[in-house]
Parts: C-alpha cells; structure tokens; sequence
C-alpha cells in the first residue's frame, strides 16, 4: 500500500500551506488517516486525524483552530490545511494510516502506512 504524500514548502510565519495525501480506495473509505510531525532533535507527534466512514476529526491542541483536515472522496486523498503557521510547525511532515475504531483514542503509533515525508519550514 503506498500512501502518496504531496505538498509542503518553505513560508513566512502566518502564512499557510496546504498538504495532501492519496491512498487507494478501500485504505481512504475504511481506515483513520493522518499527520504526523517530527521537527530536528525530537520525537514525532501526532497532529490531526480523520476517518472518513465517522467523519471525526481529532486535533493536537497546538494546532486547533489553525489546521483543519478533511477528505475528499472523489480522489481518496486527505488534505491537511494549515494556516497562521508559527516558525514551531518546523517539522516533517508524515501522512498515515491506521485500521481503527475512533480517532480520538486510536490513532497512535504504530500506525500501518507510512507515506514519504514532506517538509514544512516556517521562517520567523
């Protein structure tokens, strides 16, 4: 299964980017999708999630009400739209899926698919 990481780039605080991640049709309808990040010298967190079958979405706190994940099922692809970003979104960025029941509990490492990361840099 290749999950097909897309997006990224290089802006100035308070700007926004947009990523986009596409996986085959049953992965995209049956399983929870997500982000997750990992900036320089730390570990890698979890930053939104969503299962289209339930239509949740689960946030981290440091970026709610800045980034906003959805699905668009005519492409199986989940889009990550991140703005007002701060110089600490720095990080790559990592698509995923995990075969789960709820968003808010269940999406956590290990997850099944890992798609390529894709870099976010965010200048101050």
């Amino acid at each position: 299964v290749q999950l097909q990481a897309s997006g990224g780039g290089l802006v100035q605080a308070g700007g926004s980017l947009k990523l986009s991640c596409a996986a085959p049709p049953d992965i995209f309808s049956t399983y929870g999708m997500g982000w997750f990040r990992q900036a320089p010298g730390q570990g890698r967190e979890l930053v939104a999630a969503f299962k289209w079958s339930s239509g949740d979405t689960h946030y981290v706190d440091s970026v709610k009400g800045r980034f906003t994940i959805a699905g668009d099922d005519a492409n199986n692809t989940v889009y990550l739209q991140m703005n007002n970003l701060k110089p600490d979104d720095t990080a790559t960025y990592y698509c995923a899926a995990k075969d789960i029941w709820s968003v808010y509990r269940d999406f956590i490492e290990p997850v099944d698919y890992w798609g390529q990361g894709t870099q976010v840099t965010v200048s101050s």
